[in-house]
């Protein structure tokens, strides 16, 4: 074999062997774990990026920093410092800056101040004298603020304020993380908006959605002053609470931890409230307290909702009204209590408050029962349906619908309507004068009743009373189209006025078995309530004594005139024919 074949096998071998190496290499490369291969370096250092002046003096009370003078820029971690003055400690990597500091990061945070100390190797940013922090569109003022790039929040410890749009937010201590754009003031807190301002203590902010969290009490004057609830105000309005939500952008508020909120002479004290002023919508839940001290009435429920724009809402879960413009107290009850407002904000404003159902109602001198009732205050009418009853002292007044007239809260009528039947039990709880009629209509002056006046089908027993020794003379039973009864201030009987009646006068002795009582006579007083916890304890008729139900038929309808012919109403006696072809 020639030297030159010999050098050219040689050759081609090299080659393959090259060859497989470099697969070998690539397959190494590629089967190789992705978690081993080398990360690219950061880069920690803080640089310089332009001065118009550099100089050192090592014999200076700074002979390791470099000394920086005029349009000065350094550059770190995608941050950019500028300012007049600085001195550059390349070897900790640090800065202290001076005059027009102004800190960039990114296109959303912008820090300008006097003077400030940048230690790169923490990423801590100390800024000092006339600090204006901006972040998106909030932009804080402060004389001391560190901001900890690291963790991407600053705080301030000698007082601060943040402006978000319209509302402005102080507080002695405070921080903003600038990642979650959410914010804590701490120490004398103040929140003012257009509408409301907020107090208290601690107070977390939402910059991205402005919504505040008041949490815990607020102490005036700094500490040496009055520790009690934290207050929000607006409009004639103050609201107490130790836990609630406020929105600043849309005016949103919940209220937690028995909060209460006072509006002039109205104040409503509940486990929750949430409260939207756009929509007007108000809830309450928990033990709810509503108090009205203009009109002088009371609300407690479990639940409330209130429509303060349309006027409407109701009260559920125990729901109670206590109406203390009266001498006594009276009490109501009902499942459900519904409100309507019509013509509102008007001068022909009236109000409709609906009760259902069990509505049981107490007052010292009167008590009520039915199932459903309406309260209008344009007549100032209450009106009970389905067995309605009402007991005066000894007096029970019953039927298909009762109406009550009231003026300033003292009855001024009633009317009761369909099956009217008005029992008084006498003194010696055995005997009782009885009224039943259609309709019966009763009149009261200075809330004591004068005149009674029962109309249709009326039916009376009646136990006139010796004057000389209060006993008995008899048992009067009578039936007439119509009664009238007037009625002393004392409530005795002064005289009875009836246009044709008949009646018998029996004896004490001889008063037959039967005519004690009316054949509908029904006497209900285990139903009645007893005091003002009794009202929310139902109890209903028994089985077989409710109201039966009187069908009443409609007048038949009645054709004028023939067929073939048109008749026309006039004073005549005799219908007038009108003529064919007229």
């Amino acid at each position: 074999m020639t030297i030159g074949r010999i050098r050219h096998t040689l050759t081609i071998g090299h080659r393959l062997l090259l060859m497989g190496f470099l697969c070998l290499f690539v397959v190494s490369v590629v089967s190789a774990p992705r978690g081993k291969r080398k990360k690219k370096p950061v880069d920690e250092r803080v640089y310089l990026i332009h001065a118009d002046e550099l100089r050192y003096d090592i014999y200076g009370p700074n002979p390791d920093a470099q000394i920086v003078k005029g349009n000065v820029s350094f550059r770190h971690k995608g941050a950019r410092l500028t300012c007049d003055s600085a001195y550059f400690y390349q070897t900790s990597n640090s800065v202290r800056a001076f005059g027009h500091v102004r800190f960039r990061q990114a296109d959303t945070l912008n820090l300008v101040c006097d003077r400030a100390w940048y230690d790169g190797q923490a990423q801590m940013l100390q800024a000092r004298q006339n600090v204006v922090l901006k972040h998106h569109k909030q932009t804080l003022f402060t004389d001391s603020l560190n901001y900890d790039r690291l963790y991407q929040y600053a705080y301030f410890f000698n007082g601060g304020r943040l402006v978000d749009g319209k509302t402005r937010l102080s507080s002695d201590w405070g921080e903003y993380h600038t990642d979650t754009r959410q914010a804590r003031f701490n120490l004398d807190v103040q929140v003012q908006t257009p509408d409301h301002r907020i107090s208290t203590d601690t107070l977390y902010y939402e910059t991205a959605t402005s919504r505040a969290h008041v949490v815990g009490n607020y102490t005036t004057n700094k500490g040496k002053g009055k520790v009690g609830p934290s207050i929000i105000k607006s409009k004639g309005s103050t609201i107490t609470t130790t836990d609630a939500f406020f929105n600043t952008r849309n005016d949103k508020a919940e209220l937690y931890g028995r909060s209460m909120v006072v509006d002039k002479a109205k104040t409503i004290i509940a486990d929750t409230l949430f409260y939207d002023s756009k929509n007007g919508n108000n809830r309450g839940h928990g033990n709810v307290i509503y108090v009205d001290d203009e009109n002088k009435n009371k609300i407690t429920c479990g639940e409330v909702v209130y429509n303060e724009k349309q006027g409407k809402g109701y009260a559920t879960k125990k729901a109670l009204i206590m109406d203390y413009s009266h001498a006594d107290t009276l009490y109501m009850h009902a499942d459900t209590l519904r409100l309507e407002t019509f013509f509102i904000n008007t001068d022909s404003m009236y109000r409709k408050v609906h009760g259902y159902h069990k509505v049981r109602t107490y007052r010292t001198d009167f008590q009520a029962v039915c199932d459903s009732m309406v309260f209008n205050s344009k007549d100032s009418c209450m009106t009970m349906y389905q067995d309605p009853i009402v007991w005066n002292e000894g007096r029970q007044l019953l039927g298909e619908v009762i109406k009550v007239y009231t003026n300033d809260s003292t009855i001024r009528e009633a009317h009761v309507l369909g099956q009217a039947l008005s029992i008084e039990m006498l003194p010696d709880s055995t005997h009782y004068n009885q009224i039943s009629s259609r309709d019966m209509y009763a009149y009261f002056v200075k809330g004591a009743i004068r005149r009674n006046d029962a109309v249709s089908n009326v039916r009376s027993i009646y136990f006139p009373i010796d004057s000389k020794d209060s006993t008995y003379i008899g048992l009067n039973y009578t039936e007439t189209d119509t009664m009238r009864m007037y009625i002393s201030p004392e409530r005795k009987l002064q005289r009875i006025w009836m246009p044709k009646a008949t009646g018998t006068l029996y004896p004490m002795t001889q008063i037959p078995p039967d005519r004690y009582k009316l054949d509908n006579f029904a006497w209900f007083d285990y139903i009645r309530p007893v005091n003002k916890d009794d009202i929310f304890n139902w109890r209903g008729k028994t089985g077989g004594t409710e109201l039966k139900e009187i069908k009443r038929h409609t007048a038949p309808l009645q054709q004028i005139g023939r067929p073939e012919t048109t008749a026309q109403p006039t004073l005549s006696s005799k219908p007038v024919e009108r003529k064919k072809g007229n």
